[in-house]
């Protein structure tokens, strides 16, 4: 696959999610995070990881395709901490203690997060493990999100409030698909240590 840059990579990955019929609503998905079919199946398989199965909080997109981790994240009784679209709102924390059972589905999307959570004070948060959604990643850790930047800037905000660290793990839950050869790199390119896809699990080489 000769593609250079990040936008190519993109266009690459957006296109053949949908030729290979494993993308899934919302669409189009151009300009996204992309749905895909087995989304759910990478969240579990990010379950019984220990980085997972050792966090109190978790931190997550809001991106469709992570919204069954943030589910999952609820129903093991951790703590959720989790971006507003777009920052407009900054990050809402969601107790698991202050929510019945029954309604964690409902708040792991967005409207449900807002209903549900509450504005995090970043001061008193510790993030044991970080989700980026992604569109494509390379098993030497290099990530692209959608173009616009924000899960660079939740990891900077999180970092300058001591809420996460250099060793606080990033993870991404992707289809095999979304794994590309290599990505192009910035100074302030979030790094990914873990890739799970529906079928199977990289840890990034230091």
């Amino acid at each position: 696959m000769a593609i250079s840059t990040k936008d190519e990579i993109r266009r690459y990955v957006w296109t053949i999610l949908e030729e290979r019929g494993v993308a899934l609503f919302p669409k189009p998905i151009i300009g996204r995070i992309p749905n895909f079919i087995g989304a759910t199946e990478a969240a579990e398989r990010l379950r019984t990881l220990p980085e997972y199965q050792d966090a109190k909080t978790v931190f997550c997109n809001p991106d469709s395709p992570q919204r069954p981790v943030r589910e999952l994240v609820l129903r093991d009784g951790k703590i959720l901490l989790m971006a507003t679209p777009r920052l407009k709102e900054g990050f809402l924390l969601l107790n698991p203690e202050n929510i019945p059972y029954s309604l964690f589905r409902e708040a792991s999307s967005i409207r449900g997060a807002f209903k549900y959570g509450y504005p995090a004070d970043l001061s008193q948060v510790k993030v044991n493990l970080f989700i980026a959604g992604s569109v494509a990643v390379s098993v030497d850790g290099g990530r692209l999100g959608k173009g616009t930047g924000y899960s660079d800037q939740e990891y900077a905000i999180l970092k300058a409030k001591n809420a996460i660290s250099q060793g606080t793990p990033v993870a991404t839950t992707i289809h095999d698909l979304q794994i590309v050869s290599s990505i192009p790199r910035e100074s302030w390119d979030i790094p990914v240590n873990i890739i799970i896809t529906p079928t199977q699990v990289i840890r990034v080489r230091k």
